[in-house]
């Protein structure tokens, strides 16, 4: 079993705690909208999952060793029930942690991902992080070079933008702040989720993106069996990155959601 590792975060706001876990490729920063949205009544920790943001690198990178990361922060910061909010891969670490420590989650979100494991067949992700690999960033003297350089390889502007914050400037000219070794090689690791007979019974609220694939019908048995108290909202017009494309919508259900949670008697 890996050691957990002292992840960066970030903390804004006061009240009771709430933790906001991102995506594949992203940063706490991801959260950061919704984040001062949510301030004036909670405590938000925004951390970057191992081998993100400004977090450390280490493999394995898997869901019971970043939940172990998390559950290592909540400790830290002395957060015994925390919301717990995660969104894409965050949403799996969510969910593993609520599963193996359900006694130190107040109540759980999951952002458009299921308790599953997906297909690896369309070699997306492998596609993303092998184009970023050839990519010759020690010859590139701007973000703005690298771009050009990715538009044959991901076409999608929106994509290349969104993996080009992992792309910063050190000592020699840019670097990549993700390890791009590292995260090809737990692809496999972060499409499965950890099979486990334990389940978690508080509150949890399960929100998909309408034009997404990542939370079918499908899945809603095995979604009851984990999380027996879930309900599932579709928030229209959207797809995997709902609270990025409808962040107004997005956050009064979140807000509605976490303030009945708090209402009830814990």
């Amino acid at each position: 079993m890996s050691m957990s590792l002292q992840l960066h975060h970030k903390c804004l706001g006061e009240g009771p705690p709430l933790v906001l876990l991102h995506g594949l490729y992203g940063s706490g920063t991801n959260w950061q909208g919704q984040a001062r949205s949510l301030a004036p009544h909670y405590r938000v920790l925004l951390p970057d999952l191992r081998n993100h943001g400004q977090s450390p690198h280490a493999s394995p990178m898997d869901y019971p060793s970043m939940a172990a990361d998390i559950l290592a922060l909540l400790d830290q910061e002395n957060l015994q029930q925390p919301l717990l909010v995660g969104h894409s891969m965050g949403g799996k670490v969510a969910m593993t942690l609520a599963q193996q420590h359900p006694e130190r989650v107040r109540a759980l979100v999951v952002a458009d991902i299921a308790p599953v494991s997906y297909s690896l067949d369309d070699r997306t992700h492998a596609h993303l992080l092998n184009s970023l690999q050839q990519l010759p960033v020690a010859r590139l003297s701007r973000r703005k070079d690298a771009d050009t350089a990715l538009a044959q390889a991901i076409p999608e502007a929106s994509v290349r933008r969104f993996l080009l914050m992992n792309l910063e400037r050190g000592a020699t000219g840019l670097r990549w702040r993700i390890p791009l070794d590292i995260l090809r090689q737990a692809l496999p690791a972060l499409a499965d989720y950890p099979e486990t007979a334990s389940s978690y019974t508080g509150p949890t609220l399960f929100i998909r993106g309408e034009h997404s694939r990542y939370i079918q019908e499908a899945h809603r048995p095995r979604i009851n069996s984990h999380f027996p108290r879930a309900r599932l909202m579709t928030l229209k017009d959207t797809d995997h990155w709902l609270h990025i494309q409808a962040p107004g919508p997005f956050g009064q259900i979140l807000k509605g959601f976490l303030h009945r949670c708090l209402s009830e008697a814990p």
